[in-house]
């Protein structure tokens, strides 16, 4: 009998190449190893994979260990509560839709607007909870993975709906490393009454920036972030925050709404890491942190210097516009793997590399110097692809319910769109279930490479 996955797992790990991509412990071992400092033993992960045996506490109605090790995170985020996901902000971002549409009137529909780059865990959570979603577009063209909305954006939104929002949803920050003026934004919101939910799945840490840089701080009154992106947690591992200023219904609800759609069977070994994580954090992680946002500073500037278009953005990204030097993402990745690195996400446009203070100088170092050694040319001439705005048929519930089928692009013009045909990452739909793919949406899919598409049956 073959074991393909634990094969490729064991090549991977045993090739020791410098992981810019999540997670972010970047392979190096947290739980279960060996360390007299920190007075942890080595332990095979499997003697600590355990289930709600007695004294183990209940994950989503957490009263002991679960609870006491949710209050520090609490504490070090500076939340109203902070809860535990071990299915990743995917599970944290339907809970907030969840909690948002629990607190609701009975009988009400719950209406959102969304900012056009959303993953597709909010399509999916929105599909399910019969959610009306509203887009919100920027005023300048962006990348699929982009969607630079600003206070004033949310402003005319909100003005130009025919009913109140229930809520405001935003990524930030996004897969490109843009990150929204939620401070703005937030005030808009509040200014109309209107909670704001951030889907800050990248930026866990940014609460340990100076000055502090999270939503929370920044004025959201729900936030998902996936610790274990940028945070040494293993893979799963997430945080649903509630502000201190969100309605009470919010906090009494949040464990009902994560309960909706979570497993009853977490993974005790990512609830260690993300408790593990907490001494992690308190204990000097600020100084390592800003530490390596230097670093990378550093590293921006280099690439700069050799003539790479490198953006600004947030500071534990380092993205290249990679078209504007000559080539494309997926070229530079290419280099990358033979040169024994690899990188969160390349397309045709950009790279993106994700780091933490677990990436060591030597890796950088490394990485730098492979960038430099690619002569640049001129730029690729490339078509500009605003955000799709196609027409809207059905809901996302009424199209991804419905029965489907598989067409080739050739065969999908003037269909439905049933399910969103993207992978994570960047898993931000280019044409959102319900609605109906016209050219522009068949140039798009096939400018990134789709061959096929999931549309609903005739």
């Amino acid at each position: 009998m073959t074991t393909p996955i634990v094969d490729f797992v064991r090549r991977y790990a045993a090739r020791g190449g410098a992981r810019f991509h999540m997670p972010g412990h970047k392979g190096k071992p947290f739980l279960g190893v060996e360390n007299v400092d920190m007075g942890r033993l080595f332990l095979p992960p499997e003697s600590m994979d355990i289930t709600e045996v007695a004294g183990a506490d209940v994950l989503y109605d957490a009263a002991g260990i679960i609870k006491e090790s949710e209050c520090n995170a609490t504490a070090l985020f500076g939340s109203a509560h902070t809860f535990y996901s071990a299915e990743g902000s995917t599970l944290a971002i339907k809970a907030m839709l969840a909690t948002v549409a629990m607190s609701l009137p009975r009988g009400t529909r719950p209406r959102v607007l969304a900012a056009r780059n959303a993953h597709k865990a909010f399509l999916y959570g929105a599909a399910l909870l019969d959610i009306a979603v509203s887009w919100i577009y920027p005023t300048v063209p962006a990348h699929i993975c982009a969607c630079p909305v600003t206070a004033d954006d949310v402003e005319r939104a909100i003005s130009a709906c025919a009913e109140k929002p229930h809520a405001v949803y935003l990524t930030s920050p996004d897969y490109l490393g843009n990150v929204a003026d939620i401070s703005g934004i937030s005030a808009v919101c509040k200014r109309h009454g209107v909670p704001l939910l951030v889907d800050n799945a990248h930026g866990a840490y940014l609460h340990f920036l100076s000055p502090a840089q999270h939503p929370l701080d920044q004025g959201a009154t729900m936030c998902a972030d996936s610790a274990h992106k940028t945070l040494p947690v293993l893979t799963g591992g997430a945080y649903l925050h509630i502000a201190k200023d969100a309605p009470e219904e919010y906090l009494a609800r949040a464990g009902d709404a994560l309960s909706l759609f979570a497993s009853t069977s977490p993974s005790y070994l990512i609830m260690q890491s993300l408790d593990l994580c907490n001494a992690y954090l308190a204990d000097g992680y600020a100084e390592r942190l800003a530490d390596t946002a230097a670093r990378l500073s550093g590293v921006r500037a280099v690439l700069r210097a050799h003539g790479w278009v490198v953006p600004e953005g947030e500071p534990l990204k380092i993205v290249i516009d990679a078209a504007k030097g000559g080539c494309t993402g997926e070229e530079i990745a290419v280099l990358m793997r033979e040169n024994g690195m690899e990188p969160e996400f390349a397309d045709r446009d950009f790279l993106v590399l994700m780091c933490t203070p677990e990436n060591t100088e030597q890796e950088l170092v490394h990485f730098c110097a492979v960038l430099c050694s690619i002569p640049l040319k001129a730029p690729l001439s490339a078509p500009l692809l605003p955000l799709l705005r196609p027409v809207a048929r059905l809901s996302p519930r009424e199209a991804m319910l419905a029965p489907a089928e598989v067409l080739p692009l050739s065969r999908a013009m003037g269909r439905i769109c049933a399910a969103p045909s993207v992978s994570c990452p960047p898993a931000v739909p280019l044409v959102v279930a319900g609605e109906e793919i016209d050219a522009e949406v068949l140039s798009h899919l096939s400018y990134y490479g789709t061959q096929s598409i999931s549309v609903i049956k005739e």
